[in-house]
């Protein structure tokens, strides 16, 4: 099993000073955040990727996961409204077209949300038909979509890991799942049985911290989650993938220390 973070907690940093930054505090990976100033795919010209890349190699770590900004806002997908629903899904487009170039082995999607008055099942079903529409984009590419389930505070739709494998399984092709520790302690799920549950459905993984009562994304081991069982069946099952540590914006001013607590924690756990 391989560690990596995600450059959202160097928010203040330029994406290859984040990447430098990772390598030398000993990760395996990088998880690119999508989002400005770091990949935001408009910004991704065929100079930016080029540099990014030789950055990434001359390092010695590998990409792990493509994180498009799409939480919260602007980003819809499950949306009513034809225009944001169309402008969510082409952004989308372009953020896997970016990280494709960048070489990424995938890109993790989130579900959308239902807005007042609109149906739960009006939702679902904007939301399957829009990452079909993607998976149908990415069906050529050398890399593989995730669906993020999330919490209440993020989405009604996709919250638990059931949600998405019922999600994943109605739609033509392969979608993977990325669970992630935080949400799944919020939403009450047993981590303890997550890799069993997911079974041959391809996983990426995200691994931070919380004290139960909101997704605070904190360093793993700082806050109330006990991460032994779920890494034990984690590297039971034969999984070699990465384990991304994703911190939380309460870092960003001075994000070092957090991202160094992260890896000495995980280093004597996996």
């Amino acid at each position: 099993m391989k560690l990596s973070l995600s450059t959202f907690v160097y928010f203040r940093y330029p994406l290859i000073e984040a990447i430098q930054r990772t390598a030398g505090h000993g990760y395996d990976g990088v998880e690119i955040w999508g989002g400005r100033p770091h990949a935001y795919c408009d910004d991704m010209d065929p100079r930016r990727v080029a540099d990014t890349a030789a950055v990434i190699a001359d390092s010695g770590i590998a990409i792990s996961n493509f994180i498009p900004a799409q939480f919260r806002y602007p980003v819809n997908i499950a949306a009513a409204d034809d225009r944001i629903r169309a402008g969510s899904v082409d952004y989308l487009r372009k953020s896997i077209d970016a990280a494709a170039a960048l070489g990424s082995p995938s890109v993790s999607l989130c579900p959308g949300f239902s807005l007042y008055g609109q149906s739960h099942g009006d939702a679902w079903d904007r939301m399957t038909e829009s990452l079909q529409k993607l998976l149908d984009h990415a069906r050529n590419m050398p890399l593989a979509l995730l669906l993020e389930p999330g919490n209440l505070m993020e989405t009604d739709l996709v919250v638990t890991v059931n949600d998405g494998i019922r999600a994943v399984k109605q739609l033509e092709g392969v979608m993977g799942l990325l669970p992630d520790t935080g949400y799944l302690y919020i939403n009450r799920e047993s981590l303890s049985d997550v890799v069993d549950r997911c079974g041959d459905i391809p996983c990426h993984y995200h691994i931070d911290d919380n004290m139960g009562a909101s997704d605070d994304h904190m360093t793993p081991g700082e806050g109330k989650i006990d991460f032994d069982i779920f890494l034990g069946s984690l590297a039971g099952s034969g999984y070699d993938g990465f384990l991304a540590v994703e911190l939380g914006f309460q870092y960003t001013a001075d994000p070092d220390p957090a991202v160094k607590r992260s890896i000495e924690f995980l280093k004597h756990k996996v």
